[in-house]
């Protein structure tokens, strides 16, 4: 469910990372070529990307498909940004929310995705969400799931954990209270991208010109892309990347 992908590198307009690649995130909308569950992913899209000097990034988000926004090529065309994280979304709950559901989400200089489903959601989160502040609970931007562990993982960032750690014990404590759950999350502060494998496909590629991009799929048939084993964090910036087992949940 849902498709993602994140760009740190030079700048460059949006669209040759997101619209106009052969098998780019335009087109994994209708025809993903790896998604390993649902087919079509029309239930919101959302482009989030920093301006040069600006730590804090600006959004694009609608609830329908992606195909169907006639300012979204304008906007891919004109705005350049040397970081980005983009989603298009199969929701877990059809209808909840609209484009309040729709990924990236954003709190201060983090823009956050998940491919994937909570299993059990809402019910099997209630023990995680008793042990979150209650400010937390209240400024979800939407009833879903992704909306739920952007929290869970923005707790952790608020307490000073590091994003690649942040990630992996949201994904560790997720997966124990509802197992089943399929957690790839993608999480970007504009300088390094963390990532996670859990039961779905992701893929990095070191772009032309000494970018870095990591994606649910490749974007187009570059034999450079490689794949990310399940079960795995992954850690970017512009020149490395860095993989790690995740911990198996606890019993």
């Amino acid at each position: 469910m849902c498709r993602h992908i994140a760009y740190i590198g030079p700048e460059l307009p949006f669209g040759k990372v997101v619209l106009t690649p052969p098998h780019g995130l335009y087109r994994q909308s209708w025809a993903p070529r790896h998604q390993r569950h649902g087919t079509v992913n029309a239930d919101g899209f959302g482009v989030g990307w920093y301006a040069p000097g600006d730590p804090v990034p600006a959004r694009y988000r609608r609830s329908g498909p992606i195909w169907a926004d006639e300012q979204l090529p304008d906007l891919g065309r004109v705005i350049r940004t040397g970081a980005l994280l983009a989603a298009v979304r199969d929701a877990t709950v059809a209808g909840a929310d609209g484009e309040a559901a729709a990924a990236p989400f954003a709190t201060g200089r983090y823009l956050f995705s998940h491919n994937g489903a909570v299993a059990g959601w809402p019910d099997s989160m209630a023990p995680l969400a008793a042990a979150l502040p209650a400010g937390e609970l209240l400024r979800l931007a939407a009833r879903s799931d992704t909306a739920f562990l952007w929290a869970l993982v923005h707790h952790r960032l608020a307490a000073g954990a590091e994003p690649g750690d942040a990630l992996a014990d949201t994904v560790a404590e997720v997966a124990a209270a509802a197992p089943g759950s399929r957690l790839n999350l993608l999480l970007t502060d504009g300088t390094g991208i963390a990532a996670t494998t859990w039961g779905d496909s992701l893929h990095h590629l070191a772009a032309p010109g000494g970018g870095r991009v990591v994606a649910s799929e490749p974007y187009d048939t570059s034999p450079h892309w490689t794949e990310v084993p399940d079960g795995t964090l992954l850690r970017a910036t512009r020149t490395e990347v860095t993989l790690t087992p995740l911990k198996e949940p606890a019993t």
